[in-house]
C-alpha cells in the first residue's frame, strides 16, 4: 500500500510539470515577441513577426486543449521566430542608417 502511494505521489507531480512549463514557455514567447516589436519586426521583417505570433496564438490555443506538450513546442517555436524576426529588424535597421538614405531595403 505505502508504493502504491508514493506512485500516486510522483504520478501527480509530474502531470503538474506540464502546465507549469507550458506557462513558462508562453511567457517567454511573449517577452521575445514583445523585445521583436521592440526593434521594428513588424515591419522590417514581417514573415518572422507573423509566424512568431501565429506560433503564440497556437500555443495558447493548445495549452487551452491541455495539451501542454503541443504548448510547449508551439511556444519553443514563437520564441525562436520572434528572437529572428529581432534579430533581422535590428540588422536591417542597422543598414538603413550605415547608407543614410533612411530606406528600407527589401527583404531577400
Amino acid at each position: 500500500m505505502k508504493n502504491l502511494t508514493v506512485l500516486v505521489a510522483v504520478a501527480g507531480a509530474l502531470t503538474a510539470c506540464g502546465p507549469v512549463k507550458s506557462t513558462a514557455n508562453i511567457l517567454d514567447a511573449e517577452v521575445q515577441i514583445q523585445a521583436a516589436r521592440t526593434a521594428g519586426a513588424d515591419k522590417l521583417a514581417p514573415y518572422e513577426w507573423t509566424a512568431a505570433n501565429l506560433y503564440l496564438e497556437k500555443a495558447r490555443e493548445e495549452v487551452g486543449y491541455s495539451d501542454y506538450q503541443a504548448g510547449v513546442d508551439f511556444a519553443v517555436k514563437a520564441s525562436r521566430f520572434a528572437n529572428e524576426a529581432r534579430e533581422k529588424a535590428m540588422s536591417v535597421a542597422g543598414s538603413d542608417s550605415d547608407t543614410g538614405t533612411g530606406e528600407r531595403t527589401p527583404n531577400p
